[in-house]
């Protein structure tokens, strides 16, 4: 079993399309889904009350089982 693998453990609204998210290995990045948000399906996205619906599965940030993102790409993408 790979205990290296990513996941997202805590997730926070900030601002606009922007979540602070706490990763298992205790790094804390901010990221913005707007970009995302601009293609299909993550159009649902630009509803902030949709947007700010979000759950965390066990790997990951969900919107109503319909849009997740690969934690590693959450990552990657994130800023400090």
């Amino acid at each position: 079993m790979n205990t290296n693998l990513i996941r997202v453990i805590k997730a926070e609204y900030v601002a606009d399309y922007v979540l602070r998210l706490t990763f298992n290995d205790g790094l804390v990045k901010n990221f913005d889904f707007w970009p995302l948000a601009q293609e299909g399906i993550c159009t649902k996205l630009q509803d902030l009350n949709y947007f700010r619906a979000f759950r965390l599965d066990p790997w990951t940030v969900d919107w109503n089982n319909e849009i997740g993102f690969a934690p590693e790409y959450l990552y990657e993408h994130s800023v400090a």
